[in-house]
This record gives structure tokens, sequence and C-alpha cells, in this order.
């Protein structure tokens, strides 16, 4: 029999799959299991029966962007360089809230007792100033074993000029016993504060995801590959993820980028956002052919220096929590009913009023057509809940269920606006491309609110993360500081980049994989002298070019570029990747339009005049949508794996690869009238 490959997210409230079998694609849904999601994982493969023909499993995890949101990570210590413990605590002058007086920083991952010091110290070269002092290093570890810390990052100063005395301070520790995570494996770049901060976290969830992937490994058939998404938008070996479990603090919103950019490209789209709605959060990214990216982010309250997709995530899902705040005024979200109890119309015991609740009163969802019936919602459930909400406000609960859905999507529009208007790009240039369980619910509403011209409905929106799984690169990303004037570049920079192509060789070589199947990519970071922060540029050999780039780069974001001021090459980096499997995302040819037939009919509330309004619109299976269906708004169309609603005022047709593509008929006559 043929083996098969499959994608798994998991996420806060469903454990998504998409198997590639052959040409056949076959999705599925479970219930996540928070305190294990191995077991989640292991139900859906029995499901599938796929379990002893698996071949390979890649994996969108939120086990360490879990750990660090709710403070669950290792008991860890830091090892650093004497004087320099309160690294973590002095940070940058930056505030987040820069007129809030009462402001407290939040507490750092290792408390001030497990942050202990040793003599050693080079200068910015590299040089060793102070040797190593490694009597120091036995008196910490005697110190960690009495706290009970259980793993320890080690961060010197300078360290990534020259890991020396930090490879000898690990190979103690180990030896110890200790789980250990060094700043010059973990991020080899100057800036002491970031590099900490990063060092830090990957110690802090390094062995929780280690003992995870473990797990995982443990009840897979022998012959599986396994393979994790990272932050960046490739995935890599469990080996390596579990050694440097920070680059996948964002895997599965990364997962579901990647998957948008396909469904984008398969429907003739290159300008797109994303928008991905599931069960506790919303992400959303901004894709101009490429997502965009980033090397530095937030996880919770701590910075990370890591290259990443410019991901911005609200705290609005399907199972977001509505509740009032001291001012009485309605809140959604971000606390969430997650999978267990989940929403009140779950019927599982969740008694607080969700968004999924708000979206049964309304009729958005069909309580006999959820996940393709096998699982029923309790509509009186949902409305009982969503009673409470209306007797504070004095309201009928029609008119309670919508100001939820209208909070809910005010967040959301928010998040929106950041990746986009905040980076000045206009969102009326972009389609969105709506996915996650609960996104094709609110597309089009959020669309009208922004002007988006159209919304692409995937064939399997609610699984689109799982699929992204199976259509990232392989990727890996290597990076070097040189902080040297572009006059002096031409040597350091040829060193630099041919140790990164070793370290790059070696370790594809160690994954069984030829050299020639990968390719290599070579960035610099430039910036001008004086300046505190870089822009990254390719580099394909000519170091003036690249200084050209930088400077239309520099004017092209900030307005100006100075093009006779000295220019610092601050690191350079290499970008490894090996090319997925492809599963057919070209655009298909233009099908032939008909009419479909509903199932039947629903009422639904889009809104509210001076009373609720409930429209009888027709209702579609999705199965019954082939190539060129014609839905014209108000109509659902039920799925398995989500439902998606078509407001008054759009119209779309399925296109060749079976995305549904909507536009407004309102934006459309604005365009063509000059309005």
């Amino acid at each position: 029999m043929a083996m098969v490959v499959v994608g798994v997210d998991t996420g806060g409230t469903f454990t998504d799959f998409v198997v590639l079998d052959g040409e056949r694609i076959v999705v599925h849904k479970e219930l996540s299991t928070p305190d294990d999601p191995t077991r989640a994982i292991l139900r859906g493969l029995e499901a599938l029966g796929v379990h002893d023909r698996l071949e390979l499993l890649v994996h969108g995890s939120t086990v360490a962007t879990n750990a660090v949101l709710e403070r669950r990570g290792a008991r860890t210590g830091l090892l650093t360089t004497a004087g320099f413990r309160d690294v973590l605590e002095i940070g940058r002058q930056n505030r987040p809230r820069l007129y809030d007086l009462r402001q407290v920083k939040p507490s750092p991952l290792v408390p001030r007792e497990w942050r202990l010091e040793v003599r050693e110290r080079l200068d910015e070269c590299g040089r060793v100033l102070v040797p190593l002092n490694e009597e120091d290093v036995r008196q910490a570890i005697g110190e960690f074993r009495a706290a009970g810390i259980e793993s320890v990052a080690v961060c010197f100063l300078f360290a990534f000029a020259n890991p020396t005395h930090e490879r000898r301070a690990a190979e103690l520790l180990r030896e110890a016993g200790f789980w250990v995570s060094t700043s010059h494996e973990v991020l080899p770049e100057y800036r002491e504060y970031e590099r900490t901060s990063t060092t830090v976290l990957n110690a802090y969830v390094g062995p929780l995801m280690g003992r995870y992937l473990e797990r995982l490994a443990s009840v897979l058939p022998p012959q599986v590959v396994l393979r994790v998404m990272q932050s960046n938008g490739g995935v890599l070996n469990s080996r390596t993820a579990a050694r440097e479990a920070v680059r996948t603090l964002l895997s599965g919103p990364a997962a579901g980028v990647v998957g948008a950019r396909a469904v984008a490209w398969s429907a003739g789209f290159d300008r797109v956002i994303s928008f991905d709605m599931g069960g506790t959060s919303t992400d959303v990214c901004l894709i101009d052919r490429a997502p965009r990216e980033r090397s530095e982010g937030t996880i919770g309250d701590f910075p990370v220096r890591m290259p990443m997709l410019d991901i911005h995530t609200v705290g609005a899902g399907g199972g977001s929590i509505a509740w009032f705040d001291g001012g009485g005024v309605l809140r959604v979200g971000p606390q969430s009913a997650g999978a267990n109890p989940g929403p009140a119309a779950y019927g599982r015991g969740g008694e607080e009023p969700t968004v999924t609740d708000a979206a049964v009163v309304l009729g958005w969802l069909i309580p006999d057509a959820f996940l393709g019936g096998a699982m029923e919602l309790d509509g009186d459930a949902a409305r009982r809940v969503v009673r409470r909400i209306a007797d504070v406000l004095g309201k009928s609960e029609e008119e309670a269920a919508l100001g939820i859905m209208e909070v809910a999507e005010a967040n959301m529009e928010g998040a929106i606006r950041v990746v986009s208007v905040a980076r000045g790009e206009d969102p009326r240039e972009y389609a969105l491309v709506a996915f996650g369980g609960a996104g094709p619910m609110v597309g089009c509403r959020l669309a009208s609110k922004l002007h988006i011209p159209s919304v692409i409905i995937p064939p399997t929106p609610g699984t689109l993360s799982a699929l992204g799984l199976l259509t990232a690169d392989l990727l890996r990303d290597y990076l070097r500081t040189l902080m040297v004037t572009a006059e002096s570049a031409d040597t350091p920079l040829t060193s630099a980049l041919a140790d990164l192509t070793t370290q790059a060789v070696r370790e594809l070589s160690q994954d069984g994989i030829s050299p020639s199947d990968a390719t290599l990519q070579p960035a610099l970071d430039l910036r001008y002298r004086g300046q505190s922060y870089e822009l990254t540029v390719p580099f394909g050999g000519d170091l003036r070019a690249a200084i050209r780039d930088f400077h239309k780069l520099h004017e092209r974001l900030y307005g100006y570029a100075q093009v006779t001021e000295p220019v610092t090459v601050v690191n350079v980096r290499l970008r490894v990747i090996v090319p997925a499997r492809r599963i057919s995302s070209e655009p298909a040819a233009t099908p032939q339009p008909w009419e479909p037939t509903p199932i039947d009919e629903r009422s639904v509330i889009f809104e509210l005049h001076c009373n609720p309004v409930r429209t009888r619109v027709p209702r579609f299976e999705r199965e019954q949508l082939g190539p060129g269906a014609i839905l014209v708004g108000p109509a659902l169309v039920t799925q398995y794996d989500s439902t998606v609603v078509i407001p008054p005022g759009w119209r779309g047709v399925v296109d060749g690869n079976e995305n549904i593509v909507l536009r407004s008929r309102e934006v459309e006559t604005r365009r063509h009238t000059g309005a």
C-alpha cells in the first residue's frame, strides 16, 4: 500500500488533520486535549486509518507558546558574565504604555536568585580579557542543584564573537545533568538584552518541547519522520526543534500563513491578507507575493529575536468569552472557553457566553450541520448563556448576540489594521483569505468594514493550517555578527559566509539530505553609521549591489536615503531551503458558471434596524458546489470543517481549484463610479 504524509495542527479547541494519500486529500478534526496533545493526535490518526501507512508527520505545535503564556516552563537558571545578571530586568528604556505612571514591569522568567555570575570576559572582537573561572561554574552548579533548577541558559558577554567560554561552561553543566541552552547556538548575534532573553526562553521551553516530541515519536510507528513547523514559515527536524524550541513559538500561526499563500496563488491573487480565526485567537499576516517577515517579536511579555513571519494575534476566536468590565462595557476575549468545556453550545458543561454561542443564536451556525453533522450543537444552551448578556444590556437575545459579534469583529479589524494600515499598506488593494474554523463566518463582514473588495474561502478552510504544514519547505536560518564597515567587509564577509555554508551542509548531511537538493540564500543586515537598527537585503555576492538595494529599501520604508553616508555590515545571514512536495496550486481555467440548488433555507439575522430582522436564506452544502457554482448573498454554505456566511451585497463563484471567491458589490460599485 502507498505511504501517506499527514499535517497535524494542534489548536486551542480543535486538532486538525490533513492527509495526503497519493493525490487524494482527506481532512479531519478532533477536539484538542491540552493536558496531553498526543492523545488527540493518536485518536485522529486511528480515526483516519493511516497509522500503519504513515511516512511523514509535519506538526504545528503550541507546546512552547503555551508554556510561555501560562508560565509553566521548566525551572530555569541563568549563568552569565560577572556584572550582567540584571540584564533581563534592565532591558530597554522602552515603555509599553508611555503615559501609565503606575505600570509594573513583568517579572522575568528567571528570578534574580537563580541568575548567577561567573568571572570571565571577552572584548567585542572575542579576544580573552579574563579567562573563564571554572570554579565559579562549579559553585553555580551546586547552587542550581540546591534550588531544584532543571534547565540553565548560558549567555556570556560577546560570546557571539568567541564561544569558547560558553562551550566549556555548557560542558560542565551538561556533565552535571542540566538541560543547557547557550547563546552562541541559539542566537549568535549582538544586542545583549535580546540575546539573553531569547536564550532564556529557549531554556525555559526546551525541556518541555523535548519531552513532548520524544513522547509523540514513541507512539508513532518507527518508520515515521517527524518534523515541526517553526516561526519563519518553514519546517525543521524534530531533533533541532527539541534543542532550539524557541524557533517554534509561532508554529501554528505560521502554518496558516503558508497555507493562505498557497490558496492565494491557486485563486490567482498575489496580494492578500491571511485571516485565521480559530477557537481561541485570530492571526493575521500581510502577504505581498511572500509573507512579511521580521527578525524580532514578543511572546507574552518577553522579546524574542528570531526570524519569524510578521503575524499579529488577538484573543478573539470562536471560544472567546463575552464579559463586562468594571465600567459595564461589553468585552470579548482574550479569555477563551477552549476545548474543555468549550462554548455552551458544545454541550460539555460550558456556562460562559462565547462568540460561537452568539453565532448559534443569530443562525450563522446550524446546530445539526456542525462538523458535518458529527457534532450537534445545543441551541438552547447557547441562548441561555447569551441571555445573561442580554439581561445586563436590557436587550433581546438576538441584539446581545449581534453585540458580541460586533465587539469581537472590532478586535479583529484592529488586528488587520496593524499589519496593513500601520505598515503603510492600503487593505483595499488586497484580498482577504478567510480560514480557520470561524474565519469564513465573519470574513465578508470584516472585509466590508475595511473596504476589502474580495474574500477567498479555501476548499477546506477549517484545516488550512494543517494543509500549510504539508506545503512548507524544510528551512533553516544561520547568522553571524560582523559589525564592520562596508569598506573593510570583503574578507570577514567571505569567511563568515563560508563558515555558515559549511555548517549548513554538515547539518543537511546529518538529516540525510543532499546539499544539491537545497537552495542557499545569503543576506546582509545593513545600516547607516550611528543607526541603532538595520535592514535586511539579499546578497548575491556583490556588496556594492547589496548597498544600493539597502539605500532603495531605506527610502521606500522611511522616505529618505543617505547614499553618501558610510554603511555598516552588521550581520551576515544564510537561509537554507529544501522544497517540500508540492500540492498543485496553479490557477485553473475559468469554469463555466452555473446556479446550484440549495438543500434548504434557514432563518438568519445579519443586522439590526429598529428590531432584529430574521431573513430566510438558502443553504448549500460545500460538497455540492463544483467549479463555476454561483453564490449570491445572503446565503450559507456548510461543510465539515467550517461554515461560510455570505451577507447581503456579496456575490461569489467557485473557481477551478474549488476556492470560493467572493466579491462585494458595494465595493465594486464604488470603484466603478470613483466614489
